[in-house]
Formats: structure tokens, sequence, C-alpha cells
């Protein structure tokens, strides 16, 4: 049996001192290492699976960590951090206290930039080439890895087009699957196809007009053409991009042939590759397909509505309106700030426009939110998926500023429903024909309840819920998080929860003040409790109201503090950052003996 290779390789210099013909053989442990690390632990593995080849040829050819090596989003880094020091510990990958999931500057001098949002390596590789090139470094290489999805994004063209004439040591390696999570999409990913069928083109790339040196496409699983090529283009001078034809999943045979559920399958078995059974239980549904679901059903009736996502039509479960009226939904790529105007501009020809965004993403078209929607009133309807605490992902996919950032936007209704009920509820009423646009967030996950396909009824803007009555003290959650405030008075003995309210403000924006008025009025003491960050959220819309009213009632606020949440579980993180069931008890507990 050959002898086991990777347990020999602890960092890159270790893997340049292999003799080539034996690349092969680690390139197979690398890939079954994979394997059996998120078969057991999770995470995402067809973009690893797809790049290992890859990824063992640029540590080979370049001298990294001086040559520096940076990866697109970063769901197809894990052979990288494997092979960079953090093998015995990858089993901690995505865990509480473990690696985060993407590459990270503070984890490895070999993680050259932090990611997890799309099309910013071409930026970043170029702004470090520009700052080497000014120090007159000129031997420093500087290596952007970037999937097909992530080129097409307007930022990555504006790198292209920056970097194009800038004559510096800028290697893109353009790695094309034809897949980023869900199927590319766009005339830039035909136009690629293209090229992979017809071979290196007669005419000009697209790439060569940019002022790129381009070659390819190279078959991205043979070594020793993908070395060849590497090993040329470090002897060529200016930017260049060499177009990498890859395979998602290459090596498990049921990731390559299913690569939107592989992309990230959860628990399976290793030598197989089968997903572990589904358990016969009923679950609540999944907000995400609460949402889609829903949109389907009243897409069926108002012939106005159509659907938009920025290449998340799974995740989000817009792939629904898809399949039901493929011509009512768009599939737009990896492009937050054009899904925004072009659902902006639906929407000045009178389309009822359900522009469905991951929380953490709607932070890149921040700008058009303001600029093209709310201040035109156009009504768009902005459904932010993933909101609050989303868990293993981490510090770059948590969609915790969504409350407070958009609070301070005029014309904004923003609304967050505790329950799928809620949820379904606000989508029929926002489809009625508000005057203003809204954004309605909801979290990653299941819901609570079994039966939530109940009739339509109206929710009227800007009311909010009283939940529960009380005496001394009053909870205000918005959100999901409502279930762990009920969670957490249902734990209190029944003399004290007696003395605790609980309402659901539900409208973040505009606030119900006639009620929180009355909530000032009637108690001693209010706590806020949000899972989105304490500054700038509900904490400070009801400090702001309180000031403004000249109430001195003490408000205590429960929500994210002023950092970044790392890698865990949902629980896990929710426990930290103080708004479990456990530490809202804590909370309230605290204040019983003043009351």
């Amino acid at each position: 049996m050959p002898k086991n290779l990777l347990h020999t390789i602890q960092l890159p210099k270790d893997l340049r001192k292999l003799p080539e013909d034996q690349l092969p053989q680690l390139t197979q442990e690398l890939r079954d290492f994979i394997i059996n690390a998120v078969a057991t632990k999770e995470g995402h593995l067809g973009a690893s699976l797809g790049v290992a080849e890859l990824t063992v040829a640029l540590h080979f050819v370049f001298n990294t960590p001086k040559d520096l090596l940076v990866w697109d989003v970063g769901h197809q880094a894990y052979g990288h951090k494997i092979l960079t020091g953090r093998r015995d510990n990858f089993h901690t990958n995505r865990q509480l206290g473990g690696l985060s999931g993407f590459p990270k500057r503070s984890e490895s001098e070999y993680d050259t930039f932090g990611v997890g949002h799309s099309s910013t390596a071409i930026s970043a590789a170029l702004g470090m080439a520009i700052a080497n090139k000014l120090k007159g470094d000129t031997t420093t290489q500087h290596i952007a890895v970037v999937g097909d999805a992530s080129i097409a994004s307007g930022m990555a063209f504006e790198a292209l087009n920056h970097a194009g004439v800038t004559n510096t040591n800028l290697l893109v390696i353009l790695n094309d699957n034809a897949i980023g999570i869900d199927p590319s999409v766009g005339a830039l990913k035909n136009y690629l196809t293209q090229v992979n069928l017809d071979g290196a083109p007669e005419t000009d790339t697209i790439f060569e007009a940019l002022s790129f040196n381009y070659s390819g496409p190279v078959d991205g699983h043979d070594l020793s053409v993908l070395i060849a090529a590497l090993e040329r283009l470090k002897n060529i001078e200016g930017p260049k991009v060499l177009h990498v034809i890859t395979k998602k999943g290459k090596g498990l045979r049921q990731a390559e042939e299913d690569q939107v559920k592989y992309h990230a399958p959860g628990k399976f078995d290793a030598k197989t590759g089968d997903l572990h059974p589904r358990s016969n239980e009923v679950l609540p549904p999944k907000f995400q397909d609460v949402f889609g679901k829903t949109l389907v059903e009243l897409a069926e009736k108002n012939k106005n509505i159509v659907g938009i996502t920025p290449a998340m039509p799974t995740g989000s479960s817009l792939k629904f309106m898809m399949e039901a009226f493929p011509d009512r939904a768009f599939d737009v790529g990896i492009a937050e700030q054009h899904a925004v105007t072009f659902a902006a501009g639906l929407a000045t020809q009178g389309m009822t426009v359900f522009c469905n965004i991951y929380a953490t993403f709607l932070q890149r078209a921040y700008d058009q939110v303001i600029h093209d929607v709310c201040l035109q009133k156009l009504p768009v309807i902005f459904c932010l998926d993933r909101a609050g605490i989303v868990g293993e992902d981490g510090a770059t996919h948590h969609g915790i500023f969504d409350l407070a950032h958009l609070r301070s936007i005029p014309n904004l209704i923003v609304f967050a429903p505790r329950n799928e009920i809620e949820l379904r509820n606000i989508l029929y009423t926002a489809q009625l024909g508000l005057e203003l646009p809204i954004a309605i967030r909801y979290p990653r996950g299941r819901g609570n309840i079994l039966e939530w396909e109940h009739p339509f009824q109206t929710i009227e803007i800007g009311k909010a819920a009283p939940l529960k009555n009380g005496g001394d003290i009053g909870v205000l959650s918005i959100g999901t998080v409502a279930n762990n405030v009920t969670e957490a008075i249902t734990e209190i003995e029944s003399s004290s929860a007696e003395k605790i309210a609980h309402y659901d403000i539900r409208f973040l924006k505009p606030l119900d003040t006639g009620l929180v008025h009355k909530i000032f009025s009637n108690h001693k003491h209010i706590i806020t409790v949000e899972d989105g960050v304490k500054k700038g959220g509900l904490g400070s819309t009801i400090l702001e109201f309180a000031a403004e009213n000249n109430y001195e009632n003490p408000v205590k606020i429960l929500g994210i503090p002023d950092e970044f949440p790392e890698q865990g579980t949902v629980e896990e993180l929710q426990d930290m950052v103080g708004i479990s069931s456990s530490k809202i008890v804590e909370a309230i507990q605290s204040l019983l003996p003043a009351v």
C-alpha cells in the first residue's frame, strides 16, 4: 500500500518537496479527507472537491504564503486549509471556538484576505499587487481564484476593468464549473460555456478586450496541465487570466450528479456518499418554504406579482415561483445591486415585486435601497431571508445588521414576523397595494407551527401585538426571538410571571407609538429583546422614544453587542450574546427584587 502522503504535509513547503508524480496520490488523499470530514461534521462539500487538483497545484507552484493567494467566497477553501497547517484541527471546522468555515486573516498567514461574500477576490488581490509594486517588490505573485458565478458580479467586473490598465503582477484563476450554489445564469455564463465547447477561441476573449493575457480553457483535474500552465504564467508580466474547467463535487458520484444538494449536504455516509435517511417525523416548515409556497399561492391570483433573487433560488425557495411561473421569477446571478434597482424599475410600471435577498447580502445593495427604492417611494417588497444569527457560517453570514441599517431609511416599513402565520399574512398584506416599500425579515430554519396554511388575514401596518398581560415588567421583542421570551416567562415561577408582560413589536418602523406610550405608563421596567445588533435596533428605538417623551423608566437592552459573533450553533451563539431563553430569565430575575 502506498505511503500516506497527506499526513506528511504540515505546510505547503512540505508539499513542494514532493516529486510531481506523487501529487495525484496526495490529491486523492486530500479529497478523501474532505469527504470524511464533511460527512461527519457537515459543511460545504462540492466546491472544495472540485478544486482539489487546483489547490495542490497552486501551493506546489507558488511560494505561499509569500506569494499571496486569495480565494473568492471561500466555499472551496477546505483543501487550502488542510494543506496550510490546519489538518489536525479541521474537525473543529464551523464549530464554536474552532476553525472558521471561510478563509480568515486572523486564523492563518495563508489566509491573505477574509472572505464569505462573493466577488471580492480580484479587487483585494489587485490592491495587494499595487501595494507591492509601490514598495518595489517585483517578485511576489498575486493570485485570485474566482468562480464563474462570482466573476459575473458587478464588483468583479469593476476590478477586471481597473486591473487591465495597471500592468500589475496579477493572476486571475477562473474556476469554471457552471455553478455557484445553484446553476450559473446570464449571458457571461453562456459565453464561457461556448468557449469551453469551442476550445481557445480564434477571436479575442472578453478578458483580452480588458487587456488581460488569457490562457485556456484547461482541464482543472489534470495536474500536469495545471502545473505547466501555472509555471508558464509565473513568468509573464501584467494581468493574466487562466480559465480552468472543473466539476463541482468531483470524486464523489452523488456530489457530481446533484451539485445543488451536495453544496452543503449535511451529514452523509462517507463510504457510499448517500445522505442519511430523513426521519418520518412531521416537522414545522422552514421559513424559506413558507415564503416560497405562499408567494406561488398569491401569484396565482395576482398577475402582477414577480419574484427576484440574486443567485439563491433554492436557498430562498423562490424556486417554487420559478417552477410555477418561469416568466415572472428571475435569478439575476450574484448581483444584489442590480436585483434591487431591477426591482425598482419593475415597480415603476405597476408590478408587485418580491425581492428576496439574504439579510447579510442586502448590505451589498444599501445605496440602491436608499437611492433607487426608498427615495422614490417605490413599493418594493424586500424579503430578507436568514435574518439574525445564522449559526455555523459565522461572522460573514449573520444577518444581524438589517434592523439597524434599515430603520434609518425614510419611507421604509420594517417588519419581523414572530412565526410562520405572521410571515404568511404580511406577504399577503404587502401585495394588496402598499404605498411604501417594506422589508420583511425572517430567520434561517424551521418555525414551530405545523398547521400554518390558514386563510389569509390582513395585518394593520404599524400595529404591535400584546402577547401577555403583566404588572411591573414589560418585555418588548421583535421577530422569532419572541419564542425565547415566551419560554423564559414560562420558566419563571407563576407568582413572578404575573408581574411580566410581553409585547411583540412586529413593526420596528412605523413604531406603534400608542402602545409604547401605554407600556411606559403601565410598567416600571422595560426589557427589549432582539436578534440584531443593540446599536440602532429595537432597544435604540425604544430609548429614543423614551427620551423624546420624557419617560424615565429603566430600559434594559438584550441583543447582540458591538462585535462580530463567530461561528457556532444558533443556540450557542444566542446564549453567548444574551438572548437565549435562559439569559432572558436571568435578565428578568435581576429586576424582580426591584418590583
